[in-house]
């Protein structure tokens, strides 16, 4: 009898789910639910309460939602018996965290809470909590406190301790009021299965926590901020699962929701990049992942422990156990040729585009192949939404230099991909001068299946070949063979991921190799922007920066 499993994968606009046959990881079924609210990044629904820059909040009734659309959906485009779907997987953007009461019920959604930002959940692009991260890496420092290299020697505000700094520091009443903070990845499964968790995976690469050492001691806290000397015992816990784990039955109410069967197994959430490695076939050393979307996630797999300056962090068994799992990051790739299609195309493109059918990205792609390396004098900087490996800086900001008044649309366009290619390639140079090999290239996400010059330029840039996903929702399979993994061998699916990737996970016979021509121009270019990225990046000239204070000065005046 043919088993099931079904991977739910949260995005930052949207989630989705997906049936996947055990046997194969063929994707039978998929349905995505575009979230009602979206990124809610000026004002609040219902109040219109106006929130300020570098917000990025949601609302997690969007989640549930998820839950109650996209599940049944794909059961019932399968025709498949809810009796035979053995076992459902999450996964989440990270860190993506919500302050809710000890039942599970968020903040946000009770009446006297519903106008405070504080109590929403803050999504992974939140980065007003900058000033918070500030003081953890300064007070890191300060105190001597070692965990701090493993992450490079500064963490984000994006991460789970810089937002949950900035609750107390802004809304103490929020904080009090708030039983538990939690990533909304373990938010989510607990609405499942009725059982609070915490996954290894957020939180070691997002939270402080280390397999070893466990979190930061409470004097550390304390120094932060009062209020946080107790955080882990009070608002979290010290019962941290491994990624792999079986978290839980589905609950009555949750299969009401989804359709499945009561007791169905639930998978320990996952990170939507994380969860992807496998799904590639990855699970040796050496072969980097990256999940290529709205941002990038890159992660390689490594036998041995290494410091490295500037990336997101390293986890033992944060990836795969037994292997130390590397994570590093772009904060806007997809999000970057977004906003220029959104801003900057003249009309005349909109109406060629719509005149022959296509979208105006595949129109900017097909004028862009046709320019070579070098061809139109330009050269960007890719920080339009900050910069996280290896600067960790979000106040630093686009730039695009070599503009005359014969530039056209189409050259901006490759040069803005070009940037984030250039990214990468300070990413995987980063690692491999700090001991962490980089054997191959594996491009997963949104964008390779989308945009063919843009894994030609990343090869080209890279100098390196570059493998593909076979799967267009790599997270979503990810997270169905990991609750394969949470269903066991027993129930039909794999007692280890091990087991599972080479027989669910693929990739394409296609892959775009380095055209040796074009990397020795893309070496010249990579040095220019070497040579731009530390000049405004490493503080000789912190222009950004003022230009971005003057910003905020006026927006409030």
């Amino acid at each position: 009898m043919t088993k099931y499993t079904i991977g739910v994968d949260f995005g930052t606009e949207s989630g989705r789910a997906m049936l996947v046959d055990v046997a194969d990881g063929r994707e039978v079924a998929m349905a995505v639910y575009q979230y009602s609210h979206s990124v809610i990044d000026e004002v609040l629904p219902e109040s219109g309460l106006h929130l300020e820059p570098d917000w990025a909040l949601q609302d997690p009734e969007d989640y549930l939602r998820t839950f109650q659309n996209t599940v049944p959906a794909v059961l019932a485009q399968s025709g498949v018996d809810p009796a035979d779907v053995i076992g459902l997987g999450v996964d989440f953007t990270a860190c993506t965290m919500l302050p809710v009461k000890a039942d599970g019920t968020p903040l946000c959604t009770l009446p006297e809470y519903r106008q405070k930002p504080h109590a929403w959940v803050k999504l992974w692009k939140h980065h007003s909590a900058q000033p918070e991260a500030d003081i953890i890496n300064a007070t890191a420092r300060k105190m001597g406190e070692g965990w701090l290299d493993r992450y490079g020697g500064k963490i984000s505000s994006e991460w789970f301790f810089s937002k949950a700094l900035q609750i107390a520091n802004e809304a103490p009443e929020i904080y009090a009021a708030a039983d538990r903070l939690l990533e909304a990845a373990d938010w989510v499964v607990w609405q499942l299965t009725g059982v609070e968790t915490r996954n290894s995976c957020t939180a070691g690469y997002k939270a402080l926590w280390s397999k070893r050492e466990g979190f930061p001691e409470k004097a550390y806290f304390a120094a932060l901020n009062p209020l946080l000397e107790n955080v882990i015992d009070e608002k979290m816990t010290r019962d941290i699962r491994p990624i792999g784990d079986k978290a839980g039955g589905l609950t009555e109410q949750a299969a009401k929701w989804t359709g499945l069967k009561p007791g169905t197994a639930v998978a320990i959430a996952n990170v939507d990049a994380h969860v992807a490695v496998p799904a590639t076939t990855v699970v040796e050393s050496g072969r980097m992942v990256m999940i290529m979307g709205t941002s990038t996630c890159h992660m390689v797999l490594g036998k041995e422990e290494h410091l490295v300056p500037g990336i997101c962090g390293y986890v033992e068994d944060g990836i795969l156990p037994g292997l130390f799992g590397y994570e590093a990051g772009q904060s806007c790739v997809g999000d970057h040729f977004a906003w220029f299609t959104e801003n900057c195309v003249p009309a005349a493109y909109e109406r060629e585009a719509q005149s022959r059918g296509i979208n105006i990205h595949q129109l900017l792609e097909e004028k862009a192949a046709r320019l070579k390396p070098g061809e139109s004098g330009l050269v960007a900087l890719d920080w339009w939404n900050g910069n996280r490996s290896v600067l960790v800086d979000v106040d630093l900001t686009g730039m695009l230099i070599g503009m005359t008044l014969l530039t056209r649309p189409e050259e901006i366009y490759r040069a803005l991909i070009e940037a984030t290619a250039y990214g990468t390639r300070v990413i995987v140079e980063a690692l491999e001068k700090n001991g962490v090999p980089v054997t191959e290239l594996v491009a997963c996400g949104g964008l390779p299946e989308k945009n063919k010059l843009l894994m030609q330029i990343y090869a080209d840039v890279t100098g390196r070949e570059f493998k593909v996903s076979a799967s267009g929702q790599t997270p979503a399979l990810g997270s169905a063979m990991f609750g394969a993994v949470a269903a066991g061998k027993a129930a039909g699916g794999y007692d280890s991921i091990y087991d599972a990737a080479p027989v669910m996970g693929r990739l394409k016979d296609e892959t775009f190799k380095p055209n040796p021509a074009a990397t020795k121009i893309y070496d010249q270019l990579f040095a220019e922007y070497l040579t731009l990225h530390d000049y405004f990046g490493r503080g000789e000239n912190d222009v950004m920066k003022r230009l971005k204070k003057i910003k905020a000065e006026q927006i409030k005046a």
